[in-house]
């Protein structure tokens, strides 16, 4: 993982410099903004690879950028970017289409062909999850594709929504994640990309069965981690959200040598644990901390966490330095 900044770049450079950065992550741009704030501009971006597909998070303030035929001419890596915002509002102009687009939201871009993108204004900040990938890994007739560049892909519904979730997970963990965890989502990024894509252009029988399994199971995945706080959260309800049978859930989890309840189970011990050891919750009991992650019951928390963590609760919470048990 890298991390560029204007943070260290005197104020009347950071625009010019981030024109540089942005020729040489993505592909060259006219990049523009409101010239009497161009000395009050920042931008950070954290770089992550997931094996072809190149994931840059990039948090900034407003401006545009325009992919004109001269750049095109003086660059063509033939890369389609996916952008999902994190937070704020954007606009992207391609093919005669202009899409608005909002948190959650996905739009494909072909770097290949003229656009113009702006962040609002009126967004004194935002941030940007951006995939960027060779056109050849997507397994669909180009012309089809080419009916889907400045198409908003909404994050509040059906499948858009599910891809969404994964992405935003992914953004929100992109600091922390170790390089054997990006060599592990680096197929299953690309698995829900393909099926977002392949479900806004109707064309999932051109995705390969085990890309749609895969990237439904991912989606399951960060479905269950944004309701680990829900007690209620059970294997009919994870079903019923992603549209299959819960015999199809249990075989998606079979395959992977957990079951449903055994994979929540362990992904709420995750979760207490961490705060267990956060010093700023310090002041929350046990139980209090154990509710937060859909645990009802004190035993059981207690009986689950010894038995995964060899520990209680107390006694793991008493060995750090700076937490203090009940």
């Amino acid at each position: 993982m890298d991390v560029v900044s204007t943070a260290d770049v005197s104020p009347g450079d950071r625009f010019a410099f981030w024109r540089e950065v942005s020729a040489k992550l993505w592909v060259p741009y006219d990049l523009a903004r409101e010239r009497q704030s161009e000395a009050g501009f920042e931008a950070r971006v954290v770089i992550c690879e997931f094996g072809p597909v190149q994931a840059t998070l990039m948090t900034t303030r407003p401006h545009s950028v325009r992919r004109t035929p001269r750049l095109i001419r003086q660059a063509d890596p033939e890369v389609f970017k996916v952008s999902c915002m994190v937070s704020g509002s954007g606009m992207l102009t391609q093919d005669g289409r202009r899409a608005e687009f909002g948190t959650g939201d996905l739009v494909l871009y072909d770097t290949s062909r003229p656009y113009l993108a702006e962040l609002r204004p009126d967004d004194s900040t935002s941030r940007m999850l951006l995939l960027r990938f060779p056109r050849a890994l997507l397994p669909f007739p180009p012309q089809e594709v080419r009916e889907l560049s400045a198409v908003c892909i909404t994050g509040t519904s059906g499948i858009g929504a599910l891809s969404s979730r994964f992405l935003l997970q992914l953004a929100d963990q992109m600091d922390e994640l170790t390089p054997a965890e990006t060599a592990r989502l680096a197929t299953l990024t690309l698995d829900v990309l393909i099926t977002a894509l392949a479900d806004a252009l109707d064309t999932q029988k051109l995705v390969p069965e085990d890309t749609r399994r895969q990237a439904l199971t991912a989606r399951i995945h960060a479905f269950i981690r944004d309701n680990l706080a829900d007690p209620d959260l059970t294997p009919n309800v994870i079903a019923a959200a992603h549209h299959i049978s819960v015999r199809y859930l249990h075989k998606l989890f079979q395959q992977e040598e957990h079951t449903v309840a055994g994979w929540i189970r362990e992904q709420r011990l995750a979760g207490c644990r961490r705060d267990l050891a956060e010093p700023r919750l310090a002041p929350y009991t046990i139980n209090a901390i154990a509710r937060r992650w859909g645990f009802t019951s004190s035993a059981h928390f207690s009986q689950a966490f010894r038995a995964r963590y060899r520990q209680s609760p107390t006694e793991f919470r008493n060995q750090l330095p700076t937490v203090h048990g009940d």
